[in-house]
């Protein structure tokens, strides 16, 4: 794409960044639910997003999931914490096709079997994934960032002559505002601060249109004012999106949960709000301590 499609592009969402600066909603798309199923959709008529049903696999002898089993509900903000060994990775890695497990099921939906697709598919149909450390072009500013993400033709063609449309501004524009990154549209983002990649990550996730985010320690290095804005972040996520959030942060975690799954040697040892959870002597032994 030319310099002056890519100013010309800005500029336009610049404009339009206004336009979304007093809504409440967040930057994704209504969940699928509440919509008639058809085919290429996630039918979650059946109230889960995300289905596994006694997986397990093993790593050189050693069982890394044990038998896990647990499901999440479309719009659900799920938090995950334990001890680290405890499957949390490995359980994101088998949802996204990058581990297979020796058994199990593991369905998106009730009809979509993810053992059935490897990871460009799984993303494809709407799972989007965040590691620990963010992955941005630092190269190139938050707005290239996010307009590479946009869901159209990568060829050298379509990207040279590549323009965006209406819509596409308005989504960007939607987005931008979700992560707090309004003001910083022509911002180089090996400029931002962590967190600001980290927001911006989430941003180029968003983009793609994803049903369930799967978020991996998302504010481990953050600043205690970063942090907060992340909370508020993925609040306003909930209900629009499904997500995962696995976390060591027992202060976010009480700030974004309803339920937390606590994961030990591979299954579930615990379920329930973090109060619940906290007060599980098991959890405390094995987790928390004393």
């Amino acid at each position: 794409m030319t310099p002056d499609l890519l100013k010309q592009g800005a500029q336009r969402v610049a404009q339009r960044i206004e336009k979304v600066s007093t809504q409440t909603e967040s930057g994704g798309r209504d969940a699928s639910y509440g919509r008639i199923y058809t085919p290429g959709e996630v039918d979650v008529s059946h109230g889960r997003i995300l289905y596994l049903e006694d997986v397990s696999v093993s790593f050189d002898g050693f069982k890394a999931i044990n038998k896990l089993s647990l499901d999440i509900a479309p719009g659900e903000l799920r938090c995950i914490i334990g001890p680290n060994g405890a499957g949390k990775t490995t359980m994101m890695d088998i949802i996204t096709g990058k581990t297979r497990p020796d058994e199990g099921q593991v369905f998106f939906g009730s009809t979509i079997d993810l053992l059935r697709h490897n990871e460009p598919e799984i993303a494809q149909l709407g799972i989007g994934r965040k590691f620990q450390k963010p992955t941005v072009f630092e190269q190139l500013t938050v707005f290239e960032n996010l307009e590479l993400a946009l869901k159209t033709p990568k060829g050298v063609k379509a990207s040279m002559f590549f323009k965006l449309d209406s819509a596409q501004s308005d989504r960007l524009a939607e987005v931008l505002h979700t992560i707090h990154l309004a003001d910083s549209v022509l911002t180089q983002a090996g400029n931002l601060s962590h967190g600001q990649k980290q927001w911006l990550e989430i941003g180029m996730l968003l983009m793609q249109d994803p049903k369930l985010l799967l978020l991996d320690e998302p504010v481990a290095g953050m600043t205690d004012h970063e942090t907060e804005r992340t909370a508020e972040l993925f609040l306003s996520l909930k209900g629009k999106h499904s997500l995962m959030v696995v976390e060591h942060d027992m202060g976010f975690i009480k700030t974004i949960s309803d339920i937390v799954t606590v994961l030990c040697d591979g299954s579930v040892l615990a379920q329930g709000t973090l109060d619940q959870v906290q007060a599980n002597e098991r959890v405390i032994e094995v987790y928390l301590g004393r």
